[in-house]
């Protein structure tokens, strides 16, 4: 038997050391030039070109590539970002389809985080956690259940202006922030959605906004991941804000790869944290 974790490249994850593990890109085209988000992704590039574009847009993988990610294994756990941000999942789910008809035994399950970023790598690193503990594949979905309903995801974001282009948000509300100069807090609904919580000036209230969010969703120092987009000084702080708070927090900064950096944009940042029970 063979068994593998797939994710879309919404996950910020490449690779995982210890397990099979595959990734799906998901795609960023700027004025016409399309960036596969893959390994070797030139973030900086990319960054700077959705800054002064006319045009952008995302595509999510394709059934094709959702096979392909697939191939040679029996066992298999798909994880995408929120079915309400993205086709990912239903392209993942028309592939199990395909897969379990074309190799009969095989078990495939799409599991639909509905977070993105480091709240998928949570659901991945929970995975691994219960096989290793020699759980069988019905046995891993049921705990993953049960873990899933403490996983939480909030964002701190500096520019709204892709999540606009893309009908995430107002346009009306996103230039109203470029204007003030604020900061959006959000958090990832129950129901897969982006959900706005706060505004607020600055990057010192934007750190104090997301300290209130996690403690008011009943974090008490378990796993607390922060991505950011190019800049790991504001993660940095964001750690040292949560350790004055919770001295032994788990706390993991990784940086945004393309599909996250284009909506959380320059000096955002997306946390996962385990939470009170949803």
């Amino acid at each position: 038997m063979k068994r593998i974790v797939v994710a879309d490249s919404s996950s910020n994850m490449f690779s995982f050391e210890g397990i099979d593990y595959a990734y799906t890109p998901m795609k960023i085209t700027i004025d016409g030039a399309t960036y596969q988000d893959k390994d070797g992704i030139n973030l900086q590039e990319l960054v700077n070109g959705m800054e002064r574009c006319q045009t952008s847009s995302t595509s999510c993988p394709n059934t094709g590539e959702w096979l392909e990610a697939f191939e040679g294994n029996d066992e298999i756990f798909a994880v995408t970002i929120s079915n309400r941000l993205s086709g990912s999942y239903n392209a993942a789910m028309v592939a199990k389809k395909e897969y379990e008809s074309e190799h009969p035994g095989s078990k495939v399950e799409i599991v639909d985080s509905l977070m993105t970023g480091p709240g998928m790598r949570m659901i991945i690193e929970k995975i691994t956690e219960l096989a290793d503990k020699g759980l069988d594949f019905n046995g891993i979905l049921e705990s993953l259940k049960e873990y899933r309903k403490k996983v939480h995801l909030c964002f701190s974001l500096a520019s709204i202006s892709n999540l606009a282009k893309n009908g995430r948000v107002s346009s009306i509300t996103a230039k109203i922030f470029g204007v003030l100069g604020l900061r959006m807090l959000g958090r990832a609904s129950d129901e897969g959605t982006i959900e706005p919580v706060n505004k607020v000036r600055g990057e010192k209230a934007g750190l104090r906004s997301v300290i209130n969010e996690i403690v008011e969703k009943g974090y008490q120092g378990g796993k607390f991941y922060i991505s950011h987009t190019l800049d790991f000084d504001l993660a940095n702080r964001l750690k040292e804000e949560v350790l004055k708070l919770f001295p032994k927090a788990m706390i993991f900064i990784e940086e945004n790869t393309g599909l996250c950096s284009y909506y959380a944009e320059r000096h955002g940042l997306i946390i996962g944290y385990e939470g009170g029970l949803r």
